[in-house]
């Protein structure tokens, strides 16, 4: 009698796939961040016996190798997309919100964009109502995601709940 096989993940290598391509695009973005163009003092200490072209194509360099780790961060994230799309596998909720629908740059809050929690119903007094909205800065657009909280029931709900329903007497007559 043959083993029965293990019971395994299917298309395991796709998953393995997209966990990669977004620990690389994750990756980059954080070096993306953290390497911002910046003087020491020693360089500010030879200024005046050190030309500004010099100064200004270190900087244009080092903005240059940002934007394209940058654009190497949103090509992998876009891979990803591409992938999950054509294998049909789902992506879960909480890696879609940390990428942008629109064009594809990883959002990292206070870096790559901002979140507020806002309610516009009769003034903020429907709790049900709260909405995180992440804008995004590389494009400038929003998305509304619903914030926990659980809605009451309808009222038809919950006039039988409350009260249990009577019976209906039929006339005999």
């Amino acid at each position: 009698m043959a083993k029965g096989k293990k019971p395994g993940v299917p298309n395991r290598h796709v998953f393995s796939r997209i966990s990669f391509l977004y620990q690389a695009a994750a990756y980059l973005s954080m070096v993306d961040n953290n390497q911002q163009p910046s003087t020491s003092n020693s360089s500010s200490s030879n200024i005046s016996e050190q030309p500004t072209e010099t100064a200004t194509a270190a900087d244009f360099k080092a903005q240059s190798r940002t934007t394209s780790q940058e654009f190497a961060s949103r090509r992998l994230l876009t891979d990803l997309r591409n992938v999950a799309l054509k294998s049909q596998i789902r992506i879960s909720p909480a890696v879609k919100r940390t990428v942008c629908k629109y064009c594809d740059s990883l959002l990292v809050e206070g870096q790559t964009c901002s979140s507020v929690v806002e309610n516009k119903s009769k003034g903020g007094r429907k709790p049900w109502a709260d909405l995180l909205v992440v804008s995004c800065h590389t494009c400038g657009r929003e998305r509304r995601y619903p914030v926990s909280s659980q809605r009451p029931k309808r009222r038809h709900c919950r006039a039988t709940a409350a009260e249990p329903a009577e019976p209906q007497q039929e006339d005999q007559t």
